[in-house]
């Protein structure tokens, strides 16, 4: 079967299912798996379709894949090629989404930098007030759903009788709820994506997409798994409750169970898959595609959804990494001395501010700083 052929093959699955898994990833090329993996997690399978359906010919193909391979002749990583794939491949894929998270608009709608967005359908941008009430409605207007406060509610009799995917945005700086159409319920940390669909249909697997930081508790269904991708790392439960890590700075993805049992598997290797008892990380690292199962605290990786943080041996970069998300803040740290250093601390971001937490931290190891809006400066 030719490589067009292939791909094609699989993206009408993804469109025609919805699900990921389980895809004959055997038969692609690893520049092949790649490329998916983008289209995916962009919402571009029917965009990519419409282009092979196109593009015509293996030989044309070719050269989109000659394009792709260049980079990797002269040792150039696979990631770095991407935008060039992308931009030969559905024009300029990076530089349309790098445009739309910079600037946030759609139509006449300028979204301001800490609002939670929501966008219905892949068209229509709404503005979260987590102050405020209102019905979310699906592009053609019927009603889906609830917001109130810092919840949102889908509806588990909504007309939808096809797949529909919403994306909820959280920024820096705040913590969001959803209740999925069927009772699943999802935490979401600062600076969070999460794209999923309006109403989970009969016969489909339940499939959510993630980056950065969310706690589930999902609802038993034994007929329907759940299954949450983030990046390369799929997460597939019936019913349990974990929270799993995978910003996009972040070397590695982390599932932390709490109930329940789960499957950890990655597209990269399908049959490196692992099963997770309660109290097991499984970290994927992005680098070397392994996979590691350690007993943890799970209080250590669950605490923020009540706002507590908490560090137990924690590098000095790492503790900062995480402040700057959950108080957006820019921290730079001239004190390079403190960098690898361990923390043992626990602060609330209810109770504590930036400015509380830097006063705590220089009682135990002397530091200068500043605050200058949401600039934090610590010198030596």
């Amino acid at each position: 079967m030719s490589s067009t052929k292939r791909l094609k093959l699989v993206l009408e699955h993804v469109k025609l299912t919805g699900n990921l898994a389980p895809f004959d990833y055997k038969t692609l090329s690893e520049d092949e798996r790649e490329l998916i993996r983008h289209l995916i997690k962009n919402g571009l399978v029917e965009e990519s379709l419409r282009f092979i359906d196109e593009m015509g010919t293996d030989q044309e193909w070719n050269l989109v894949l000659e394009q792709l391979d260049a980079p990797k002749k002269r040792d150039t990583p696979l990631w770095k090629s991407t935008l060039r794939y992308a931009a030969l491949f559905i024009g300029l894929l990076a530089t349309v989404y790098f445009f739309q998270a910079e600037k946030k608009k759609k139509g006449n709608i300028q979204v301001p930098e800490e609002a939670i967005t929501l966008k219905v359908g892949g068209g229509t941008l709404k503005i979260i007030h987590e102050g405020e009430s209102q019905k979310i409605t699906s592009p053609s207007g019927k009603i889906i759903g609830n917001q109130v406060g810092n919840m949102l509610s889908y509806l588990t009799n909504s007309e939808i009788e096809e797949l529909v995917y919403n994306e909820l945005e959280i920024p820096l700086g705040k913590i969001f709820n959803v209740e999925l159409s069927d009772g699943t319920l999802v935490h979401l940390n600062s600076g969070t994506k999460i794209r999923y669909p309006i109403k989970f249909l009969k016969g489909r697997n339940r499939e959510v997409f993630i980056e950065g930081e969310a706690y589930f508790k999902v609802a038993k269904d034994k007929d329907h798994p759940f299954i949450v991708n983030a990046d390369a790392v799929s997460v597939r439960v019936l019913g349990t409750e974990f929270n799993i890590t995978s910003y996009p700075e972040d070397k590695e993805i982390k599932t932390v169970l709490v109930e329940g049992s789960v499957n950890m598997s990655n597209s990269l290797s399908p049959d490196d898959s692992v099963v997770l008892k309660p109290g097991n990380k499984g970290s994927w690292n992005k680098a070397g595609y392994g996979t590691a199962i350690e007993e943890v605290d799970v209080s250590l990786y669950t605490s923020w959804i009540t706002g507590d943080l908490i560090f137990r041996d924690t590098m000095f970069k790492d503790m900062l990494k995480k402040l700057e998300r959950r108080y957006n803040v820019t921290i730079e740290n001239k004190n390079h001395l403190l960098e690898a250093k361990l923390w043992n601390a626990r602060f609330n971001v209810n109770i504590e501010s930036i400015e509380d937490i830097l006063k705590s931290i220089n009682q135990i190891q002397k530091i200068s700083y500043s605050v200058e809006n949401r600039k934090v400066l610590i010198d030596y």
